[in-house]
């Protein structure tokens, strides 16, 4: 998996998280899972990001461990606001595909640096 490739889907990704947001406490008038989808769906380009300048390989892998916790936990988010009714159930899975997208490379990312290390 390239660098570049989870960065930029990082990246867009944490853009849908910040329109989400503005949604939810716009149109929605929510503030409370808002905030924290919003924590932790930015969290995630936020590590990667931070990865990249790592002082050493474990520090890397540790980076990108956090930012597959913190998509573990968009994807919780993600389930509260649609069992709450603050997301329909289609626009629940058009962000779902894009957060297992990303579980989905860290995944990769990290099993392979691990093995490597």
């Amino acid at each position: 998996m390239e660098k570049s490739t989870v960065l930029e889907t990082s990246k867009q990704f944490a853009i849908r998280m910040v329109k989400l947001y503005k949604y939810l406490t716009g149109e929605k008038r929510e503030f409370v899972l808002s905030k924290q989808i919003l924590r932790s769906g930015t969290s995630i380009g936020a590590n990667i990001h931070e990865a990249q300048y790592a002082e050493s390989p474990a520090d890397f892998l540790h980076k990108m461990y956090i930012a597959l916790k913190e998509t573990s936990e968009t994807e919780f988010w993600l389930l509260l606001l649609k069992e709450g009714e603050f997301i329909t159930e289609s626009e629940h899975q058009s962000i779902l595909t894009d957060c297992k997208n990303l579980l989905r490379m860290l995944i990769a990312i990290t099993k392979t640096k691990k093995q490597n290390l």
